[in-house]
């Protein structure tokens, strides 16, 4: 029997060259599973039409035949066909308004909905993902605008020789460049007007890693978050590195009762019993780097409230750079009020008027909101994602999805993400109902 699959065009935007399929995993699945595989034709996608040709798969605008089609971001309505699977970051399950008529003309037309950011194991750990590359390119591009801001306050500085991400011919050459940074601050020295530079990064997971991967190429020393306001009562620091600490739940937030402890399981259960304690870190921090999963439910880290006061009390604030990598808007840092693209990264955001200029010259603090950081790094990033998804693909090319929901048989991590099927949302995300 043959089984043909789709991959759909990604066209949001001029930065989107990401494929869920590269070419050489495509080849493995024609090969050793049978599976056919069309694409539709793109003059940005990051590998070539010819590439994908060459290892057997088509090259067409209708994808009709295919009775799965895979994405990476959202796919407009009129792209829709009755009874068929779609596969992609969707950015339904928190209700996101934007794409709830996209979500609305799929059960219309009876399509099943799997969507990457569901698809995880018994933990609760995801397995496909872009996570890592989002950090990997929001930490060189937070690096990049700390060269330009300290310019502007201070004067020359070792990060000027960092680019945007998207500039470098690949992540190796950004990390070789970053590396030389490195070892121009451990030889050299940072201006004493930047002299402790902190950082810090708020979360644990794949975005932080992929943060502190970059971040680690410079010379650091770590400290951890309770150490920080004893540490900086010191005269004297080295000027020949940088200073990082990681903040996990527990710095972040803490029981609005003073008769409970912060237990783990117990935020993620009842995130209303918890308020932010994060804002007794702020004023410590040169560079905030935030990689946590946000939803409303949580207490937010940094408010603008609190920045006005901060801004008020020191008229100026050593906090020069939020890179927002999670760029959840007015979310988590809720002065990320406007998402960004890779050739105008950052903005200036005012806590005094509560107004923001683009660039990362003016009064406050420089935020950095790509809400497609992995676009900057398409080639690695692609292909790393791919490796990861290619495992489920043959399953799900040949699930038969006549049969009842409970019946159909596919992998449980697949089946746990699948948000809609027979156009109808499956038990796990019936809560989505109040967003329609």
């Amino acid at each position: 029997m043959k089984y043909t699959i789709g991959i759909r065009r990604e066209d949001k935007n001029r930065w989107e060259r990401r494929v869920p399929l590269i070419p050489e995993h495509i080849k493995d699945l024609k090969e050793k599973y049978g599976i056919e595989v069309i694409l539709q034709p793109s003059s940005i996608r990051i590998f070539s039409d010819d590439e994908y040709i060459r290892v057997g798969a088509k090259i067409q605008e209708d994808l009709s035949e295919c009775g799965t089609i895979f994405a990476v971001k959202e796919i407009p309505l009129h792209f829709f066909q009755p009874a068929k699977t779609y596969v992609f970051f969707s950015h339904t399950i928190k209700g996101q308004k934007k794409n709830m008529p996209m979500l609305k003309r799929m059960m219309k037309l009876g399509c099943n909905l799997i969507d990457y950011e569901k698809v995880t194991d018994e933990s609760g750990r995801r397995l496909i993902f872009f996570g890592s590359h989002a950090g990997l390119a929001g930490m060189i591009e937070v690096l990049w605008a700390l060269g330009k801001r300290v310019l502007w306050e201070d004067g020359p500085n070792p990060f000027l020789e960092i680019k945007n991400a998207y500039q470098y011919e690949s992540l190796a050459h950004a990390k070789k460049s970053i590396s030389q940074v490195g070892e121009k601050i451990r030889k050299y020295g940072l201006p004493e007007s930047i002299t402790p530079l902190v950082f810090g990064i708020t979360g644990y997971g794949n975005v932080s890693s992929g943060a502190q991967k970059i971040l680690d190429l410079l010379p650091y020393k770590q400290i951890e978050p309770e150490e920080i306001p004893a540490w900086l009562k010191r005269s004297s620091f080295s000027k020949n590195q940088i200073y990082k600490t990681v903040f996990k739940e527990e710095h972040m937030v803490e029981p609005i009762s003073s008769k409970q402890h912060f237990d783990l399981q117990d935020y993620y259960a009842h995130p209303e019993k918890y308020r932010s304690r994060f804002e007794n870190y702020v004023p410590h921090l040169n560079v905030l780097v935030n990689c946590i999963y946000w939803d409303e439910r949580y207490p937010r880290l940094v408010t603008k409230r609190f920045l006005k006061k901060l801004f008020k009390e020191k008229q100026t604030s050593g906090l020069k750079v939020i890179g927002d990598i999670s760029c959840d808007l007015q979310g988590s840092i809720e002065c990320t009020v406007k998402v960004t693209e890779p050739d105008n990264p950052v903005y200036v955001y005012d806590p005094k008027e509560e107004k923001i200029v683009d660039g990362y010259r003016g009064r406050g603090v420089v935020i950095l909101a790509v809400d497609n950081l992995p676009c900057e790094i398409s080639k690695e990033a692609s292909e790393d994602f791919s490796r990861v998804l290619k495992p489920f693909v043959p399953e799900v090319a040949k699930a038969d999805f006549s049969a009842d929901f409970h019946k159909c048989a596919l992998h449980p991590a697949i089946k746990k993400a699948m948000i809609l099927y027979h156009g109808k949302l499956t038990p796990n995300f019936e809560y989505m109902k109040k967003f329609l």
